[in-house]
């Protein structure tokens, strides 16, 4: 079974000023993140404004990280679509093209029908017609559904369903989960303000938005706790931790793109109906970078 461990960046997708995917810009970041400490990739993520994409553009993206990912990296895709029948049809072409799981959002359009069994059935109806296997994709903030933990508990034996990824920076419901579940199921923090406080309850693996644009410093706040250094993974993690909040709570998908680009990595433009950040949030955002030491001010 797929064991998870380390960094993944849910990946972005730079667009051209015109709208189109930017695949080179796209390959070049590969290309930059392989030098960089992390064990893989999630390709169409939320943070890949995924929601835009065609499906001929995802498969694309998944066609191009496969090709170029550094050797010895997990490739994780993300298909999780309205219905079960284009989840299974999206996750057996990225299995096709070499993704080794699939990242599988709950369903959420007709939200007062998700209830606990609508969504066991849903996992394992996808989870049976996989060709690889799939991790439920937990967040609230985006579908307003909310995976209990007894649903968690159940599809965690379930054939071909090997974890989960949890982005409500909940440490309470994550505790939870981590209690329901056994050591072998991958449990994954989705957010990197809740990175140490997930080390210390033994989650081994995070999928974060920040690690597109501050990678080494998410990989090391890992490294630093596994090495017994808490202290020094506590206080990285406490100066990233405004930067993530700006990023993921205020300025979303265009601010992370913006310290993409401060970080020396391709951001290129959000896709519409996002809006890019106007000069003020971007001298906020790239105070912060300053002020945790994470970007020199005359960057």
């Amino acid at each position: 079974m797929l064991n998870l461990h380390g960094i993944l960046p849910p990946m972005i997708t730079p667009f051209k000023e015109n709208g189109d995917v930017n695949y080179d810009a796209f390959v070049r970041n590969i290309e930059h993140w392989n030098k960089d400490q992390l064990s893989g990739y999630l390709v169409l993520g939320s943070n890949s404004e995924a929601a835009f994409l065609s499906y001929e553009e995802k498969l694309r993206l998944i066609e191009l990280t496969v090709k170029h990912a550094g050797k010895g990296r997990t490739i994780l895709a993300g298909t999780g679509l309205e219905s079960a029948r284009e989840t299974i049809r999206l996750a057996n072409q990225a299995a096709k093209l070499g993704a080794q799981a699939a990242l599988i959002l709950t369903p959420f359009y007709y939200i007062d029908q998700m209830g606990d069994e609508a969504l066991i059935a849903y996992f394992k109806e996808v989870a049976d017609h996989s060709d690889i296997p799939i991790l439920i994709y937990n967040v609230p903030k985006f579908t307003h559904v909310n995976v209990a933990v007894n649903v968690v508990k159940t599809l965690s034996t379930y054939p071909n369903i090997i974890g989960m990824k949890d982005s409500t920076g909940n440490i309470e419901q994550l505790a939870a989960f981590r209690n329901a579940v056994d050591g072998g199921f991958n449990l994954v923090v989705g957010t990197a303000s809740a990175l140490f406080p997930a080390l210390k309850l033994r989650v081994r693996c995070g999928i974060l938005a920040l690690s597109n644009c501050l990678p080494n410093q998410c990989a090391e706040i890992q490294t630093s706790f596994e090495s017994g250094n808490m202290k020094e993974a506590e206080e990285l993690h406490n100066r990233i931790v405004p930067v993530n909040s700006a990023v993921t709570a205020t300025y979303g998908v265009a601010g992370l793109k913006y310290a993409c680009t401060l970080m020396g990595y391709e951001g290129g433009f959000v896709r519409s109906p996002l809006r890019p950040l106007n000069d003020s949030d971007k001298a906020v955002l790239k105070k912060l970078l300053v002020e945790g030491a994470l970007l020199t001010e005359n960057h």
